[in-house]
């Protein structure tokens, strides 16, 4: 029997600050057959797809996407914050509630026409995510899409990701 992932999901009112509801996913990966669960539900929709690559955002996506390439026998390369990756680099900003942020990925880490899933732990706003997807491409790689444990549907973040295939495990309105 598949556990029930989502009541695996710690909730945590208040934090970062308040009114807001943390979503910690240690809670599902510290169980077995969770952790094995949420892998293959986020693999299965990808099996034939020919996957090259799995893109995985710092830093709780980077638990999920290197399972995930595992399981789909393809490589794994990281996005991450600034400043984080040594070699050369190129990074994509994004706008958040108040300022900006960006993420970066080694100016090597895809070739043109390598055929990529983006994966991530949540899908929120999805300004990470859209930057993430920006980096895929301006790289000349084929984002084939978009996956994540949990989307936060109240929050919209599929609006910027409208062009790409966008898959989530477990969905909180």
């Amino acid at each position: 029997m598949e556990p029930d992932l989502k009541s695996l999901v710690r909730s945590i009112p208040d934090f970062p600050k308040k009114g807001i509801i943390f979503r910690d996913i240690t809670t599902l990966l510290k169980d077995k057959f969770g952790f094995r669960s949420a892998v293959e539900s986020l693999t299965a929709r990808y099996r034939g797809e020919k996957i090259d690559k799995v893109a995985c955002v710092e830093a709780r996506g980077f638990l999920l996407g290197g399972a995930v390439a595992y399981q789909l026998g393809c490589g794994v390369v990281p996005v991450r914050k600034p400043g984080k990756l040594p070699a050369d680099r190129i990074a994509q900003t994004y706008d958040l509630e108040y300022g900006t942020d960006a993420v970066e990925i080694h100016r090597d880490a895809l070739r043109k026409g390598d055929r990529v899933l983006l994966v991530d732990d949540l899908l929120a706003t999805g300004g990470t995510a859209r930057a993430a997807a920006e980096l895929v491409e301006t790289l000349g790689a084929d984002l084939v899409g978009c996956a994540f444990l949990i989307e936060l549907r109240d929050l919209n973040g599929r609006k910027l990701l409208d062009k790409y295939d966008v898959f989530s495990v477990i969905a909180y309105d």
